[in-house]
């Protein structure tokens, strides 16, 4: 009897363990209900702006008091590989800071929020049109625009004097006979540009400037022309005839700036926000240093980077999620960051008020000079190469082929036949 009595006490027990199990898997998790935390990922802008952003997500959440926000900023160079297996995993953070370059990759594979059945045409018309279309793949948007940065030309006043210039180049054209002078004159380099295929992208926005169309409407390769063959020849003569240096075929951007900073190059394109860090880093150089607006072709077209705001597909919180992506890029949010950070906001009337304040400050220092020339490119910049399915590797085609013709292994025409072939065929 006392057996029986301690199977059923056990049995009581058994059942009430299931029951009490069920009872808690069935039940909202305090996360899914009362506090909701989103998971918000940023790209290193941890120092610099932890009090801006700890202001930001507190205000959020004062106005939305359901909804808890986790920031956590990835270092640049560990993003790519962060977020990729986070996805993969199904892990994603709720609201991801990328650019449109890299979201695309995985914007062609489903991964982001589908924004045009999300975000009202009326929202969307708040943002500049060219920086809402650099996040769209195949007509469908991806991504909420957030800072941007137009190159201006920072060069070296002390440099052109030297070499009997009396100002900066505007087109590729100009920069070409400003590239023999210096060298010639100083003995020292004009400028740097990276050909170096998984590095800046700056020269294949080059060919775009210069009027080469880099794919047509089917994605197939579409730079074989003539034009295409002229821009190729264009970087090839000024690596063959000395103007460039041979690094540029192993060293990235980075090396370009050290360059600048060591007073041996004379023209700088970057993000106007650099003037800071220049006269930081290199203070002699930068009492030199002035700005002018980006070096362009002949079709006048001037580049735009973009850094944008995406919400993974699979995240639980796709309300609160956006709520909180097109709050941090609203007007009066991006106006404030802009300022704090030296950079452009991507909404019509941010840039408008964010103009009107610097117009009074453009003489007082080379940085709102920098700031100034960079606001008024924005106008009609673009992104000049749109995101495309492994745009990585067109990339890649087209700078493998480059530089087999500056090292004299391929004509002009081969290099330029055989990067049409190498994307056509990836």
């Amino acid at each position: 009897m006392s057996r029986i009595n301690t199977w059923r006490r056990l049995s009581i027990c058994a059942l009430l363990g299931l029951m009490l199990s069920w009872v808690i898997s069935c039940s909202p998790s305090p996360s899914s209900s009362g506090n909701p935390e989103i998971e918000f990922w940023t790209m290193q802008l941890q120092p610099q702006f932890t009090e801006y952003f700890q202001k930001l997500i507190a205000s959020f959440q004062t106005e939305n008091k359901n909804v808890k926000v986790l920031w956590v900023d990835v270092p640049w160079s560990a993003m790519e590989s962060k977020i990729l297996t986070a996805v993969s995993a199904k892990t994603a953070p709720d609201v991801v800071n990328l650019n449109p370059d890299f979201a695309s990759q995985l914007a062609s594979r489903n991964a982001w929020l589908d924004l045009d059945a999300k975000v009202p045409q009326q929202v969307r018309s708040a943002y500049l049109p060219n920086i809402w279309k650099a996040s769209t793949l195949n007509d469908k948007s991806f991504g909420i625009p957030w800072y941007l940065t137009t190159r201006v030309t920072i060069y070296n006043t002390d440099l052109f004097k030297k070499a009997g210039i009396s100002k900066p180049p505007v087109t590729y054209t100009e920069l070409a006979q400003v590239a023999e002078a210096i060298k010639e004159k100083t003995g020292k380099y004009a400028f740097f540009v990276t050909l170096v295929p998984e590095d800046s992208g700056e020269v294949l926005e080059s060919l775009v400037q210069m009027g080469v169309q880099l794919v047509d409407a089917e994605g197939k390769a579409a730079f074989n022309t003539p034009t295409g063959k002229a821009a190729f020849q264009y970087w090839v003569d000024l690596y063959k005839k000395g103007y460039l240096p041979q690094e540029v075929l192993t060293q990235g951007h980075r090396r370009a700036v050290e360059l600048y900073q060591a007073g041996e190059t004379a023209l700088l394109g970057t993000g106007a926000e650099f003037m800071n860090t220049i006269e930081k880093n290199a203070p002699v150089v930068a009492q030199v240093s002035a700005a002018a607006p980006q070096i362009t072709g002949e079709t006048g077209k001037k580049n735009v980077a973009v850094m944008n705001l995406v919400v993974p597909r699979d995240t639980n919180r796709p309300d609160d999620a956006l709520k909180f992506a097109l709050y941090v890029t609203n007007t009066e949010n991006q106006l404030a960051f802009a300022k704090a950070a030296n950079v452009l906001p991507s909404t019509v009337e941010a840039l408008k008020e964010y103009q009107r304040q610097l117009a009074g400050d453009a003489k007082t220092s080379p940085l709102a000079q920098a700031r100034a020339i960079s606001a008024k490119d924005l106008q009609d910049a673009e992104v000049l190469v749109p995101a495309m399915n492994d745009l990585n590797k067109l990339q890649k085609a087209i700078y493998e082929n480059l530089q087999a013709a500056m090292l004299g292994q391929k004509t002009v025409d081969q290099a330029v036949s055989d990067a049409a072939l190498a994307w056509n065929q990836r």
